[in-house]
């Protein structure tokens, strides 16, 4: 018992650790990037897109490198279901979300592409180094595609990126929580990975339930923050646009990267999972296809819905 409370208490405190850090990372890196004139759009795909997934990739990265690969798919693919059932829906039932076209059109294609691709590479159990680089190569054909489709503004639903911070002045202090936010989340990440993997041995649960489950619910922090700053300013499409810009990156870049380092080699229950965040994207899509607007009934559906996924997951 001591065991087990040591590693549950390690694994709450590194995901403090990860969103402090992840947040730290975001803030000023906007700074950096409003300093040399980047755009907001810019902004958003980049620097904030990989701000709030850069837990995702140091998790799943250093997963693969330590020969856990079930922790490391696991959290990929349990981190898009939680962005979509937990985050979406929650924002879905505080307020009624209003999606414009073009994101449907753009961004919901493609996320129904990157749940597709999951399915396809982990059908055989094994994500092979070559379709990490596929996949590494297809996230950079996506940005390409994304920054010539799009015309430069502010954003998919004309407001600002959320999590972005006033001001362009870029000195030692924002450098200093740059590095610092970055060191931040790779050491949180490396503490978050021993501990759940402990845990998961102790009590006697799969790797991947574990980094579907908890890792996957704590390395979202950072796109649940963005969300909830983005709906209390009134931006309600930028929840939106995160969770699809986030699920795209972690299944091309993140799942990409950590195949290109380590083969992964994974369980049935990987590819049920995607069948999973599959399904949720398809229902995701189809909502805002046919009324470009997420119902407070709709996010009941998602969150009931990873309400269910945990309990067949642990039980």
């Amino acid at each position: 018992m001591p065991s087990i409370a040591v590693d549950v208490a390690v694994i709450a405190v590194s995901i403090a650790v990860l969103w402090i850090g992840a947040r730290m990372f975001v803030d000023s890196a906007v700074h950096a990037a409003r300093r040399f004139g980047l755009s907001e759009l810019t902004i958003g795909l980049t620097v904030v897109a990989v701000g709030t997934s850069s837990p995702e990739i140091a998790v799943s990265l250093e997963a693969a490198l330590e020969s856990s690969p079930d922790i490391a798919v696991g959290n990929v693919i349990g981190s898009n279901i939680f962005n979509v059932a937990v985050i979406l829906g929650i924002v879905a039932l505080v307020r009624w979300v209003p999606i414009s076209r073009g994101l449907v059109r753009r961004d919901g294609l493609a996320v129904l592409a990157s749940a597709a691709l999951a399915l396809a590479v982990l059908f055989d159990g094994v994500v092979t180094r070559l379709e990490g680089l596929v996949l590494l190569a297809l996230f950079g054909g996506y940005l390409f595609a994304l920054f010539r489709l799009t015309p430069d503004g502010p954003g998919v639903d004309g407001s600002e990126a959320a999590g972005a911070t006033a001001g362009s002045d870029f000195g030692a202090r924002e450098a200093l929580e740059l590095v610092g936010g970055l060191a931040l989340v790779v050491v949180a990440g490396q503490f978050l990975i021993d501990s759940a993997t402990a845990l998961a041995r102790v009590v006697g649960v799969s790797e991947w339930v574990i980094g579907a489950t908890v890792v996957a619910a704590g390395t979202s922090t950072p796109e649940f923050a963005v969300s909830v700053v983005a709906l209390t300013r009134g931006s309600s499409g930028v929840s939106v646009g995160n969770v699809l810009g986030s699920n795209i990156f972690n299944v091309l870049f993140v799942l990409g990267l950590a195949a290109t380092v380590a083969p992964l080699s994974v369980g049935p229950a990987a590819f049920d999972g995607a069948l999973w965040s599959f399904g949720l994207s398809t229902l995701l899509v189809a909502a805002l296809w046919s009324g470009h607007r997420l119902s407070r009934l709709e996010g009941g559906l998602f969150v009931g819905s990873e309400v269910v996924r945990w309990l067949r997951s642990i039980l």
